[in-house]
């Protein structure tokens, strides 16, 4: 990137921040908090969180920074280049955060995405659908938190059409100033489901504070909501109460953005879309039909911000799923196949349920055996016992044949199966791999989900490491 098209310019950083740098460079190609990942010509902003940022701010200039943002108090080192010092670097992200909102086109659509589940996945539909049409920028993983939307914002460039930011939340009043960050023109709610309940009085509070996204969008702005939710009419009370539009998505006939003939199949699902008078046949690469609602939400945010829907929806059809987020890939065992879902990234029960819905719906005709691999969900507070008890009504509706189950809570579960499908337990994740890779066989399909705090996802490592890599195993 060269200084014609640099991200910031010195000058700018210095009318952003409110502060000059003590130092010459050059033009700024990226924003970082994170030196193991930065790229030369970075600005790396030394944030203070799990460690403080100001340790690495010379590794930083080791590694081709271009500047750094700190506090105030820091000492130069030897070697260190230029600095922009403030008295707290989180708010001079912020800062540049809301410059590089700011200097966005008029032209500009942004979306804006939060909800119980699905929420990576519905921006990574957007961003792909959006790239179609022009360029896109979108958060990167799941940076969606007090310091993951400034960031995102930083690294926005000027010249972007199409800006997607995923904004979550464990507490009341933590999106609120995040979308008026963001200032979307679309903001969507997959869902609300009881998730985070640790921390929540009840469900309907958790709907409350997703419906903070729609305080940042401006008048007439797009509040896209699923039909069939529970609280679908409270957010829409909420979505009003701000001057949003509400706008409804779901299988239902009457949502404006409609999914029908809905079917999946062993290269994903189908469907047809119809909204704003258009019929569309949609392929996903991803199979289920929560990734379905998911992409009718999608469909809904660009026909709000006027964009081509047919042209951004054709982008499903090559969009696969993520490492941890429902990624498939074929394991060998003995002479023949395995199927292995992980979905090992994060679980709260309706997303659990969901996945053992598609797990489901796998076809017995080439993976016969269906093997569940579950480990607790977090944050779920007083209600955890019983949710995830509860899981064994999908487990049955599903027809899996083999449960391995993992941490304190999904003791509960692994207790109400019958004998015949209980694979193993265990406290840990470690031996569960051993368990599992011994019980193995070709023809089955293994589902992998759990919180990540549950380290489900050696598990996956592990059944890659034994049979995904040179065939058969002996």
């Amino acid at each position: 990137m060269n200084a014609m098209n640099a991200l910031w310019s010195f000058s700018e950083l210095s009318s952003a921040l409110g502060v000059a740098s003590d130092g010459d460079g050059v033009a700024i190609t990226g924003v970082s908090i994170d030196t193991r990942t930065m790229q030369a010509g970075d600005l790396f902003v030394a944030l203070k969180d799990q460690r403080d940022g100001h340790e690495f701010v010379s590794a930083a200039f080791k590694a081709g920074a271009a500047a750094a943002l700190v506090s105030r108090d820091y000492v130069r080192q030897a070697g260190d280049g230029a600095l922009f010092r403030v008295t707290d670097p989180l708010d001079g992200l912020v800062a540049l955060g809301l410059a590089a909102r700011k200097r966005l086109s008029t032209d500009a659509r942004v979306v804006g995405v939060t909800g119980s589940v699905g929420k990576t996945g519905t921006k990574e539909m957007l961003r792909a659908c959006l790239s179609r049409l022009g360029a896109t920028h979108a958060s990167e993983k799941s940076y969606n938190n007090h310091w993951g939307v400034p960031l995102t914002l930083a690294r926005m460039p000027a010249d972007t059409r199409f800006a997607v930011f995923e904004i979550g939340m464990n507490h009341a009043g933590e999106i609120r100033p995040l979308t008026k960050m963001v200032r979307p023109h679309a903001a969507i709610i997959t869902t609300v489901e009881a998730v985070h309940l640790e921390y929540f009085p009840s469900v309907a509070a958790i709907a409350d504070a997703k419906g903070e996204i729609f305080e940042g969008l401006p008048h007439g702005g797009a509040a896209i909501i699923k039909y069939d939710n529970p609280f679908a009419g409270r957010l829409k009370a909420i979505a009003e109460a701000f001057g949003a539009k509400p706008v409804t998505f779901g299988f239902d006939s009457n949502a404006d953005a409609c999914g029908s003939d809905f079917r999946m199949s062993d290269d994903g699902s189908d469907m047809t879309v119809s909204i704003a008078g258009l019929s569309i046949p949609v392929h996903l690469a991803m199979p289920g039909r929560h990734i379905a609602e998911n992409a009718l939400a999608v469909a809904a945010a660009v026909a709000a911000i006027g964009a081509e829907v047919p042209t951004a929806l054709a982008a499903l059809a090559d969009l696969v799923p993520p490492s941890g987020r429902g990624a498939r890939s074929t394991l060998y065992v003995g002479d023949g196949e395995v199927l292995l879902i992980d979905e090992s990234y994060n679980a709260n029960p309706a997303s659990m349920q969901a996945a053992l819905a598609t797990l489901g719906a796998v076809p017995r005709q080439r993976f016969m055996r269906r093997i569940a691999v579950l480990g607790d969900m977090l944050e779920l507070g007083s209600e955890a016992p019983a949710l995830h008890s509860g899981l064994k009504s999908a487990v049955d509706a599903a027809d899996v044949d083999l449960v391995f189950a993992c941490g304190p809570h999904m003791k509960g579960l692994y207790d109400a199966l019958p004998a015949a499908k209980k694979g193993g337990y265990s406290l840990t994740s470690a031996p569960l791999e051993i368990a599992l890779a011994d019980r193995l066989r070709a023809g089955d399909v293994v589902m992998v989900k759990a919180s990540n705090g549950t380290r489900l996802g050696a598990v996956v490592a592990a059944l890659k490491s034994q049979f995904g890599k040179d065939g058969p195993a002996a």
